[in-house]
């Protein structure tokens, strides 16, 4: 059988004191003059008795809901989405809100109702994050909510958003190869024009160059993003007399190939060529052996700053307030793929 709700009345008579008193302490009004003891006495007896604020009492006092929503077209249903969501929700539940998390599959007439549902809930803010780095126009709805994108430029002006620095990662494949000694480089790129895909490789061959390689020495080749992808690349990047000793891989996936391509053709890696990844897709990368050396892309630094000034602009309630944008960088993940080119 369900238990009645304790109501602030019965804290009050409890501890003795007036209804008055004992909103001022739960709510921590500033300027409050109460007696330590009293307040202590209070807290105690709400403790006890199980007291919970009524939230929607709450919010309509307040005018928040202490909610805020993350809408995301797939990355919220991959493995990718869990240090996202963790870096927002723990920001969340350092401001005591709560984050609802829903996905759309691309599906605009599913996105459209999941934003609804999400205003409906008078939610205080909104996450909207990406699978892949990618500009992404606001939802019409979105305009009526404070709202930053994740994973994603906005192409909207006025919207704060963050994503992955890419021609900085791109920068760093390239120097962790260049410090094994590495000058006869590949890269297998990624057929779609996205900005990781361009990014990566202007990082790329910006940092070879900078060390003194002649970047048109570079062999690139562009596929579709999976192992199937990757293995066709490295067979035509390592099937040849001039092949690199080392190969920078867009992803982690096209990654997976190349190892495919290795083993059939007798190569070892890291002693005959080296491979590094991108994204630090950990059921890859720690799932090869060698463990592959990869980029890890920032998904928790990401959430975790979109949150924060998703706060930032429901506190000013969105007023006066310069939108920001950022791109943020992912570590190393150094493993056992490179190694010193072989004699």
């Amino acid at each position: 059988m369900k238990q009645p709700r304790v109501t602030i009345k019965q804290v009050a008579a409890e501890a003795g004191v007036s209804i008055t008193t004992v909103s001022h302490v739960l709510n921590d009004v500033p300027g409050l003059r109460v007696n330590p003891a009293t307040k202590q006495r209070i807290l105690d007896v709400s403790t006890r008795l199980g007291y919970v604020p009524n939230g929607l009492a709450q919010s309509l006092r307040t005018q928040r809901s202490n909610t805020i929503g993350l809408i995301g077209d797939e990355i919220v249903t991959t493995p990718f989405a869990s240090k996202l969501i963790l870096g927002a929700q723990e920001v969340a539940l350092a401001r005591d809100t709560v984050l609802f998390v829903v996905s759309t599959g691309y599906q605009r007439h599913v996105e459209d109702r999941e934003i609804e549902e999400l205003l409906r809930r008078q939610v205080d803010g909104i996450l909207y994050a990406s699978m892949f780095h990618r500009s992404v126009s606001l939802p019409r709805q979105l305009s009526r909510v404070p709202t930053v994108f994740l994973n994603a430029e906005c192409a909207t002006p006025g919207v704060p958003w963050v994503a992955p620095d890419e021609v900085a990662g791109g920068r760093d494949a390239a120097q962790v190869l260049l410090d094994a000694g590495h000058r006869r480089l590949g890269f297998i790129n990624n057929v779609d024009e996205i900005p990781a895909s361009a990014g990566r490789l202007s990082g790329f061959l910006d940092r070879v160059t900078e060390a003194g390689v002649d970047a048109s020495t570079v062999r690139v080749v562009a596929v579709e993003s999976e192992p199937a992808g990757g293995y066709a690349a490295a067979m035509e990047l390592l099937a040849g007399p001039q092949r690199p000793s080392a190969i920078f891989c867009f992803n982690d996936r096209l990654a997976l190939g190349a190892y495919r391509a290795c083993a059939e053709l007798g190569l070892r890696i890291p002693e005959d060529v080296s491979i590094m990844g991108f994204d630090n897709h950990e059921y890859v990368a720690d799932g090869v052996y060698p463990g592959l050396t990869t980029i890890e892309l920032p998904h928790y630094d990401m959430g975790v700053w979109g949150a924060e000034h998703l706060f930032t602009l429901i506190d000013a309630d969105t007023d006066g307030v310069a939108a920001e944008s950022a791109l943020l960088r992912g570590p190393v993940i150094h493993r056992g793929s490179v190694a010193p080119p072989s004699s």
